[in-house]
C-alpha cells in the first residue's frame, strides 16, 4: 500500500526579493496574482514576466467562468506558470499549466485530453488551502449550482514556495477563514480510511500547531498572530500534504452546496458543517480512532474528551464565529435539495468518511444545522 506521496518540491524565503532571484523569473512567465499583492511586494523588483489578475475576472470563488475569461487573455507562448495567492489563484493556475483547458465543463467532465505542458510554481499567500501541494482544482459550475473538484497528477506543482512576508498584510478575516480550513484538513484527512501513520504525522502535526496559535490569538488578541505567520503557513502546508494524500470527506462535501448557492467563502461554509459532522461521526461510532483525535485535541485544550467538540467551537468562535445556516440565506426546503447534491455528486469525498453518512444522516445535520 502507497503510504504517503508528497509530489511538489518544496522551498522557503524569507521575502519576496529572494525567492524572485532564486526563480529568475522573467520573460516566457506567466504570474497569475492578486494586484493588491503584486503592487506591495513585486513592483519594485523590475520583473519582466506577463502578469495577469484575477480580480479582473470576478470576485469571490473560482468559477469555470472566471478561468474561462482568463484563458481567453492567456495570449503569451509561456514556458512557467507561477501563482501567488490564495486558493483561487492557486486552483485556476493549476488548470492552466494543462495544454487542452477549454471547454472547462468539458475538462471536468473527462471529455478531453489531460496534458500538463508548462511548468508550475505555486506561492500560497494565505494559510489554509494547502493547495500548493495538491493535485485538486475545485470550481464552482456555474451552470450547474454546485463546486467539483479535479484531482489529475498532472495538476501537481513542480515547486511549492512559502514565503511568510506574503501573509502579513493578510486581514483578520481571511486568517481566520482560510486557517480553520488547514484545521479542517487535517481532521478530516486524519480520520480519513486512506490515512496513513504518514499522512497522520503531518495531521496531527498541523492540528497542533493551529489550535496553539489559536490559544495564543484568543488569549492576546488578533495581532497575536504576527509571530506565528510562518508556523500557520507550515501548518496549511503539513495539512495540505495530509489531504492530498488521505482525502476531506464529508465537511467538504457538505459545504459545498453552501458555497456554491450562496457564495459563502470556503473555509467559513467549512466551518459551518465541522462541528455538526464530527458531532454526528461520535453518535454513529465514538470507539473507533476518532477517540485517538478526541483525546490529542482534549490534551491540547486542556478539557475532557466527553466535551472536547463544544470546547473546540468555543474556541472556533472566538476566531470566527459560526453562524447557523439560516442566517445565509438558506431556506428550510432547500436542505432536501443541498442532501442530494451530496448524496449524488460529491461521492469522491464521502468515500473519505470516518464513518459511512446515510442520506437521512445527512439531512439530519443540515437541520441541526439550519
Amino acid at each position: 500500500m502507497k503510504e504517503l506521496s508528497i509530489k511538489p518540491e518544496i522551498f522557503s524565503f524569507d521575502t519576496c526579493k529572494e525567492f524572485c532571484e532564486e526563480y529568475k523569473i522573467g520573460e516566457g512567465d506567466l504570474i497569475i496574482t492578486n494586484e493588491y499583492i503584486f503592487n506591495p511586494y513585486f513592483t519594485d523588483l523590475g520583473i519582466k514576466a506577463d502578469v495577469l489578475y484575477q480580480e479582473k475576472y470576478g470576485a469571490g470563488e473560482p468559477s469555470d467562468e472566471m478561468a474561462e475569461a482568463m484563458y481567453a487573455d492567456m495570449k503569451g507562448d509561456y514556458k512557467r506558470i507561477i501563482a501567488i495567492g490564495g486558493g483561487t489563484i492557486i486552483d485556476i493556475s493549476k488548470i492552466f499549466a494543462l495544454k487542452n483547458v477549454s471547454p472547462i465543463l468539458d475538462l471536468y467532465d473527462r471529455k478531453v485530453e489531460i496534458v500538463k505542458d508548462k511548468e508550475l510554481v505555486l506561492v500560497p499567500t494565505t494559510c489554509g488551502t494547502g493547495s500548493e501541494v495538491t493535485n485538486i482544482a475545485i470550481l464552482e459550475l456555474k451552470s450547474r449550482h454546485t463546486k467539483l473538484g479535479l484531482a489529475v497528477d498532472e495538476m501537481y506543482a513542480d515547486s511549492a514556495v512559502l514565503i511568510p512576508e506574503l501573509l502579513r498584510g493578510l486581514p483578520f478575516k481571511f486568517f481566520a477563514t482560510s486557517s480553520i480550513d488547514a484545521l479542517i484538513h487535517a481532521l478530516e484527512s486524519s480520520l480519513s480510511p486512506k490515512a496513513t501513520p504518514y499522512t497522520e504525522m503531518f495531521g496531527y502535526k498541523a492540528i497542533e500547531m493551529i489550535l496553539n496559535g489559536y490559544k495564543e490569538i484568543a488569549a492576546n488578541g488578533q495581532d497575536a498572530r504576527m509571530p506565528l505567520l510562518k508556523d500557520f503557513l507550515i501548518a496549511s502546508n503539513y495539512a495540505g500534504i495530509a489531504f492530498g494524500n488521505a482525502g476531506c470527506a464529508a465537511v467538504h462535501a457538505m459545504s459545498y452546496p453552501l458555497g456554491g448557492t450562496y457564495h459563502v467563502p470556503h473555509g467559513e461554509a467549512n466551518y459551518c458543517l465541522l462541528i455538526g459532522v464530527f458531532k454526528a461521526y461520535m453518535e454513529i461510532d465514538p470507539d473507533g480512532k476518532i477517540k485517538k483525535m478526541n483525546k490529542f485535541i482534549a490534551d491540547i485544550l486542556g478539557c475532557g474528551e466527553d466535551v472536547v467538540y463544544d470546547e473546540l467551537e468555543k474556541l472556533l468562535n472566538q476566531i470566527i464565529q459560526c453562524k447557523p445556516l439560516h442566517e445565509y440565506g438558506v431556506k428550510e426546503e432547500e436542505l432536501e435539495t443541498f442532501t442530494d447534491n451530496v448524496m449524488e455528486k460529491q461521492g469522491r469525498l464521502m468515500a473519505n468518511n470516518y464513518v459511512e453518512l446515510s442520506r437521512e444522516k445527512v439531512y439530519d445535520i443540515y437541520k441541526k444545522l439550519y
